[in-house]
């Protein structure tokens, strides 16, 4: 059999790629679509910034109307602000401006597919493809991409394409089902964002408390504190809360009481949540926890 012959030896078609919305996202990705062999053809951009990653991550590739960038395309990338994604798509279908067969894909972490049936009903084929990191609509962010997992939903048949994508551009596919697709970002959501405020608020108590650099003083406990948890779940659980020491935590009240009164809506609501993740998992016991419960009820 000739080397050309076998299957496994045959690179994946290349596509024509139209990029709408360069933002920090779109202009990455795109880039990423570019450096593993893919034509990217066109890519719209309004704002200056955005203008400027195109011309810096996509160099060549002309920026055009979003009728110019969809036209004739094998896949569209619509990296736009998840608000005026089902905008974009229902303009799209209502002037008929998308091919039938063209692979139409969004890195929403919030959408599915269902987002896409505007254009699903008229013959595309739909991908959702969502990267599970933060951009800075630089070239650092490619590197990044690398064993970056995405969270791909998309109709079965289109599985292997979807997965294939990723792949090519350096990324682990992780399935998720279209009915859970709100779920898995508000769990992201939950995690990464309330992680940053958690550790940024941290730094300002520190300070205010008159530590200098408290950066260098938290980095070796919160980074302790984030490699114990993923490797031991609850079990991972210490602290005050985890004891049941409710002197401590009545203290802790008394002192961020005098900051702003979110701060201490935001330690109570977590150290409630710690106790009774610690109390299901057995390492706080329930005769210990009574006080301590009585102590984040009282919000007087």
């Amino acid at each position: 059999m000739a080397e050309s012959d076998e299957p496994w030896t045959e690179k994946p078609p290349r596509l024509d790629v139209g990029v709408v919305g360069t933002g920090r996202a779109g202009s990455v990705l795109g880039a990423a679509l570019k450096r593993a062999g893919h034509n990217v053809r066109a890519c719209t951009a309004v704002s200056d910034i955005s203008k400027l990653r195109a011309e810096s991550l996509l160099p060549g590739v002309p920026v055009t109307s979003i009728e110019e960038a969809v036209k004739d395309k094998d896949l569209i990338l619509l990296t736009v602000p998840d608000d005026f994604l089902g905008q974009v798509v229902n303009g799209l279908a209502a002037t008929n401006a998308v091919s039938p067969g063209t692979f139409v894909m969004h890195a929403s972490g919030r959408y599915g597919i269902e987002v896409l049936r505007p254009l699903t009903e008229q013959g595309c084929l739909p991908l959702a493809l969502h990267p599970v990191m933060t951009f800075t609509g630089t070239s650092i962010d490619l590197n990044r991409l690398s064993a970056c997992p995405f969270g791909i939903t998309t109709v079965e048949t289109l599985r292997p394409v979807a997965e294939t994508l990723v792949v090519e551009i350096g990324g682990e596919p992780i399935w998720v089902p279209e009915e859970n697709r709100g779920l898995y970002h508000a769990a992201l959501t939950f995690g990464a964002n309330n992680l940053m405020t958690l550790v940024t608020q941290t730094t300002d108590l520190l300070e205010a408390a008159g530590i200098t650099n408290p950066e260098d003083l938290v980095t070796p406990l919160l980074s302790a504190s984030l490699d114990n948890a993923l490797r031991n779940g609850d079990a991972a659980i210490t602290g005050p809360v985890a004891r049941g020491d409710a002197g401590t935590v009545r203290e802790h009240l008394r002192v961020l009481a005098n900051f702003d009164p979110s701060v201490t809506q935001a330690y109570r609501a977590m150290a409630r949540l710690t106790a009774i993740r610690a109390l299901a998992s057995g390492t706080l016991q329930p005769h210990i926890a009574e006080e301590l419960l009585i102590v984040l009820a009282d919000e007087s």
